[in-house]
C-alpha cells in the first residue's frame, strides 16, 4: 500500500476504535494499541504493510518519553537513585542473561549463542512498562522507581552489549537490510578513538544544556511565536537523537540526559507542554506497529513451541525479579508489581537480534522464533499488570495492611498559581513568598522569569492560558489561582480555561480596567480587583491629609467611594454594553455620590456610576 494517507486513516482509525473499548474494559491503552496492530496487520486483515519503516519512525515516541523523564528528574533526585539504578539495575540484567543462557546451555546452544540469547531477552520494554505505569499511577511507588531504575540501567547496558556481541559470532553474517539504520559513523574508527569521541558527545549535551541551550530558549521566547518554541523543542529532541546514533549510542538515553540537564529550567514545563502531544502519538504508533509485526502465520505453525518459550521467558523474568526485589526489600505487594511490570522481552531486542544476525552470532532459525516471542511477550504485559491489580493485589491486601505508597517527592506542591508576573502580580507573589506559601509562577516574559529564578521565585516560562500547562505547573493540587495577566483576551480565556478544567480553584482576578472588570464579572469570577483603584484611593487619603483633612475623616471617604463604586459595577452590569442607558444612569449615580460623601449617605439610596474607563 503505498499511499501514506490512507495507511495514516487506517492507523488512527484503529486507535480510535480500539483503545477507548480496551479502556473501557479496564485493559489500559497498551493492550488496545497491540491489538489494533494484530487486527490490521500484514497477518490479520493485512490493511497495512509488515511496517518496518513505520516502527523506525514510530521508536522515535520512546525517545520522546525518555526527555520527557528526564525533564522530571533534576540531577539531585538522579543521584538518590544510584543504588537501585547500578545494584538493582546490573543484577537484573547479569542474573536474568545468566538464567536465560544457562536453560539455552541444557538445549544445546553453545556457549557464545547462550549468552547472546540471555543478553538479548535480558531487556525489557521501557515504552509498555513505562506507559502502563503512568496510567496506572504507579510510577511513584517503590516498584515504580524500581522499574525506572532497571529500565534506565537496560537502556545503558546495550552500548556494552553491541560491543560484546560481535565477539560471540560462530555461525555466518546473514543481511537484514537494517545495517545503515543502526550502524555508528564511527565504528571504523579505533576504540580509544570512538570511546573519546564519545565521552565527547555526552559532555557536549551537559555543557550546551547547561550554558547554551537556555539562552536559545530566551531567545527563541522573545519571539512570542509559540509554535517557533514547539519546532525548537523538537530540533533538540530530534538533533540529540541524531548526534547519539552517530556515535553509537541509544537516541533514548541521549535525550534523557538532555532532560536531566533542562530539569531546573524555567522552561521546563512549556518543553514539556509542546513535546507531550507527539510523545503519546508516537508512542500509540510504536504499539500499534508491534502488534502489526507479530506474525500469525508462524504463530499458527509453531504455536505450541512458541507458547512454551513465551511462558519460560515470563516465568524465568518473573522469578529473577522477585528474588532482586526481595533482597533490595522492596515489600511483598510491591515486589509483585515490580516482577510482573518487567517480565517482557523489550524493543531492543529486536535490534540485538538483528544485530546478532549481521554479526553471526545466531542465525534465523533462533532469531525468528526469539523475536516472535519477545513480540508475544510485549503484548502479555498489559494482561500480566491487569492480574497483579485484580488477583495478586486484592489477596496480599486481605491478608495484611497494604502497604503505604510512597510519596510524590519529584513535584513541587504548590498552593497558588501566579498567572503574570508583571507590576501587579509580583506584589502579591513576595507577599505569599514573605508568608511562606507555596506558589508557582507563570509568565510568558522568558528574560523576567529568569531574573525571577535568580531570585529563588518558583517561576516557568509558558502560556498559563494553556489547560496542560497549568496542570503541569500544580493547578491540580493548587487551592487558588491569582490572574494577573495585562492582556485581556488572555485573561478572559485563562479565567474560562480553568472553570473548565479546574472549577476547584479560587479565582482572584486583576481587571486593568472597568470594561475588563465588567466581563470578569460576566463570567462569575468571584474576587476581582481593579489594578488602578486601590492606589488612585490611597493617593486621594493622602491629598486630603495634605490639604488639612482628619484621617479618620479622609479614610471614611475612601471607603464610602469603594463601597458604592462596588455596588455600582453590579447594579450595571446589565446595561454597560449601552452608553445611552449607561451615561443617563450614570449622572444620576455621581450626583448619589456628592450627597453620600457630603454627608447625606443613609438618604442616598442609589450607588454612583464613575465614567467609565478607556
Amino acid at each position: 500500500m503505498d499511499n501514506p494517507f490512507l495507511q495514516a486513516f487506517i492507523y488512527l482509525l484503529a486507535a480510535v476504535v480500539s483503545v477507548p473499548i480496551a479502556k473501557r474494559l479496564g485493559l489500559g491503552s497498551v493492550l488496545g494499541y497491540l491489538v489494533a496492530g494484530a487486527v490490521i496487520g500484514p497477518f490479520a486483515l493485512n490493511l497495512v504493510g509488515r511496517g518496518g519503516e513505520i516502527l523506525q519512525f514510530s521508536e522515535f515516541g520512546v525517545v520522546m518519553m525518555l526527555f520527557l523523564i528526564g525533564l522530571e528528574l533534576q540531577p539531585s533526585k538522579l543521584w538518590k537513585m544510584r543504588n537501585t539504578l547500578i545494584g538493582l539495575g546490573l543484577g537484573q540484567v547479569l542474573v536474568t542473561a545468566f538464567a536465560i543462557g544457562a536453560i539455552a546451555r541444557m538445549f544445546g546452544a553453545s556457549w557464545q549463542m547462550s549468552l547472546a540469547v540471555g543478553l538479548v531477552l535480558s531487556m525489557s520494554s521501557t515504552a509498555i512498562v513505562l506507559q502502563s505505569l503512568r496510567e496506572k499511577k504507579l510510577m511513584n511507588t517503590p516498584a515504580g522507581e524500581s522499574c525506572f531504575s532497571v529500565l534506565l540501567f537496560q537502556d545503558i547496558a546495550v552500548i556494552p552489549i553491541l560491543v560484546l556481541l560481535p565477539l560471540l559470532a560462530t555461525v555466518a553474517p546473514v543481511s537484514t537490510g537494517e545495517e545503515s539504520h543502526h550502524g555508528s559513523a564511527i565504528a571504523s574508527l579505533a576504540p580509544w578513538l570512538r570511546g573519546l569521541i564519545v565521552v565527547a558527545a555526552v559532555g557536549g549535551i551537559v555543557v550546551a544544556g547547561r550554558f547554551l541551550i537556555r539562552p536559545l530558549f530566551r531567545y527563541i521566547a522573545a519571539t512570542g511565536i509559540r509554535e517557533i518554541f514547539t519546532a525548537f523543542a523538537l530540533l533538540l529532541v530530534i538533533g540529540i537523537a541524531q548526534l547519539m546514533q552517530l556515535v553509537g549510542l541509544s537516541a533514548a538515553l541521549g535525550t534523557f540526559l538532555a532532560g536531566v540537564v533542562l530539569a531546573d529550567s524555567e522552561y521546563r514545563h512549556q518543553l514539556e507542554a509542546d513535546v507531550e502531544p507527539f510523545k503519546g502519538l508516537l508512542l500509540g504508533l510504536f504499539f500499534i506497529s508491534v502488534g502489526a509485526g507479530i506474525d500469525f502465520g508462524y504463530v499458527g505453525a509453531h504455536a505450541g513451541k512458541l507458547a512454551i518459550f513465551v511462558v519460560a521467558l515470563l516465568a524465568v523474568k518473573f522469578v529473577v525479579l522477585f528474588i532482586l526485589g526481595r533482597f533490595f526489600r522492596l515489600g511483598t505487594s510491591q515486589d509483585f508489581l515490580f516482577a510482573f511490570a518487567l517480565a517482557q522481552g523489550g524493543e531492543f531486542a529486536f535490534v540485538l537480534a538483528s544485530f546478532c544476525l549481521q554479526q553471526g552470532v545466531f542465525n534465523t532459525a533462533v532469531a525468528t522464533p526469539l523475536v516472535a516471542a519477545t513480540a508475544l511477550s510485549m503484548a502479555a504485559t498489559p494482561l500480566l499488570l491487569l492480574l497483579n491489580e485484580r488477583v495478586v493485589q486484592p489477596y496480599l491486601a486481605r491478608g495484611s495492611r497494604q502497604e503505604r505508597l510512597a510519596d510524590d517527592f519529584s513535584e513541587y506542591q504548590t498552593e497558588v498559581v501566579i498567572a503574570g508576573f508583571g507590576r501587579f502580580g509580583h506584589v502579591v507573589g513576595r507577599i505569599l513568598r514573605a508568608n511562606t506559601v507555596h506558589t508557582t509562577v507563570l509568565d510568558h516574559d522568558a528574560d523576567w522569569v529568569d531574573t525571577l529564578r535568580k531570585f529563588g521565585m518558583h517561576s516557568y516560562y509558558g502560556d498559563a492560558t494553556r489547560d496542560d500547562m497549568l496542570r503541569r505547573a500544580g493547578a491540580e493540587g493548587a487551592r487558588l489561582i491569582v490572574v494577573a495577566i495585562d492582556d485581556v483576551e488572555q485573561s478572559l480565556e485563562l479565567v474560562e480555561t480553568v472553570q473548565r478544567e479546574f472549577p476547584h480553584l479560587e479565582i482572584f482576578a486583576r481587571a486593568v480596567d472597568r470594561i475588563h472588570a465588567y466581563e470578569l464579572m460576566k463570567r462569575n469570577v468571584p474576587h476581582i480587583y481593579r489594578e488602578t483603584l486601590g492606589s488612585s484611593l490611597d493617593m486621594s487619603v493622602e491629598v486630603m491629609l495634605a490639604l488639612g483633612f482628619q484621617r479618620e475623616q479622609a479614610e471614611r471617604t475612601a471607603r464610602i467611594f469603594r463601597e458604592h463604586d462596588a455596588r455600582s459595577m453590579r447594579e450595571t452590569l446589565s446595561i454597560h454594553d449601552d452608553d445611552a442607558k449607561y451615561i443617563s444612569t450614570a449622572r444620576q449615580h455621581i450626583e448619589n455620590l456628592e450627597k453620600a460623601l457630603s454627608g447625606d449617605l443613609e438618604t442616598s439610596p442609589a450607588p454612583p456610576v464613575e465614567p467609565r474607563e478607556a
